[in-house]
């Protein structure tokens, strides 16, 4: 898949910033992406565009269990956070609500992506390509399990085989 980066240099990007507390009372997927990372950047909605990535440090999506904040992230066009960690839950409701990636990469990727490169990401070869630099770098691989229920579209999607 490729995108463009949007990145926050910072760490601890927590879910009251990607979706503030006043919005999670709206229902309309489409609304709330316009509130997408209000507490963090005011003219989010203005600039990400249908297949973005956003990059940031450690520790993304912590704070509350809100649901909204990856469905806030997906509705607005993001198809996957690269950081250097995550909040597991965030982690999870991304992943088993099929809204968006969490890729996790190293220090190295971090460093050297920039906002505003072109990537091309390849989940099957765990290979982030920097089109801007022609750097590649690697992603860390998707557990077994996390990998299935991604191919399958989401937990609810994801029917394990039984013996």
């Amino acid at each position: 898949m490729k995108g463009n980066v949007i990145k926050y240099d910072r760490d601890n990007i927590d879910t009251d910033v990607i979706i503030p507390g006043q919005y999670l009372k709206v229902h309309d997927y489409a609304e709330l992406a316009t509130h997408a990372m209000e507490g963090l950047d005011p003219d989010f909605h203005s600039k990400v565009k249908e297949g973005d990535f956003i990059l940031s440090g450690k520790n993304f999506g912590s704070g509350s269990s809100r649901e909204h904040a990856p469905i806030a992230l997906s509705h607005s066009g993001v198809k996957a956070i690269l950081a250097l960690s995550f909040a597991r839950i965030f982690y999870r409701n991304s992943v088993d609500g099929a809204f968006l990636l969490p890729i996790e990469i190293g220090q190295d990727a971090y460093d050297g992506i920039s906002d505003g490169d072109e990537l091309d990401i390849d989940i099957t070869r765990n290979e982030i390509k920097n089109l801007s630099t022609n750097q590649s770098y690697k992603m860390k691989p998707f557990s077994e399990i996390i990998g299935k229920i991604i191919e399958a579209g989401g937990l609810f999607k994801y029917k394990p085989e039984l013996d």
